[in-house]
């Protein structure tokens, strides 16, 4: 029995599309990493970053990323809501001034840099003006990416009655 080419086609067309029906229906769309994320629809996270260290966050800053950005957290049939509520120390390398050493200005350039990822992200950032003053950074100097609020923790106790997890930078 001959076969023709379009008939050929059709039936390697058919083949491809069970075959992939069969490999997707058999490979789950994401393994579930954690068991603490059985039966979670998404995931509200604040973190309260109080670190005083412009070094130490350019370690951290990835690390929050990774929590909204996990394929086990992505994969939740709600998107992840992250938002980050700087106070103490912290204020300190918020600031557009670069008055510096050279090497303390560049850590401040990236700090900005992933800043602007984070609200690129969608990641919403407030910054406490109690420590503001405290520390003596002149308001005007925060980054425009940064939302200011009168007290950070106000702002996090507001965000835990809401629902979202706490999770302390201190």
């Amino acid at each position: 029995m001959k076969i023709s080419a379009k008939h050929a086609f059709h039936r390697f067309v058919q083949f491809l599309f069970i075959f992939t029906f069969l490999l997707l229906g058999v490979t789950p769309v994401l393994p579930q990493d954690y068991d603490a994320l059985e039966g979670v629809k998404g995931l509200n996270t604040v973190f309260d970053y109080g670190h005083a260290s412009p070094e130490e966050a350019l370690i951290i800053f990835p690390a929050i990323r990774e929590v909204y950005q996990s394929k086990s957290v992505t994969s939740l049939p709600t998107p992840p809501s992250v938002i980050i509520v700087f106070h103490d120390a912290a204020v300190k390398f918020l600031t557009t001034e670069r008055n510096g050493s050279k090497e303390e200005n560049a850590t401040r350039d990236k700090i900005a840099e992933v800043i602007r990822q984070f609200e690129n992200d969608g990641v919403k950032m407030e910054v406490c003006m109690y420590a503001i003053k405290v520390f003596g950074v002149n308001p005007d100097t925060i980054m425009p990416e940064i939302e200011k609020v009168e007290n950070g923790w106000v702002a996090v106790s507001g965000y835990q009655t809401k629902g979202y997890s706490l999770i302390a930078v201190p």
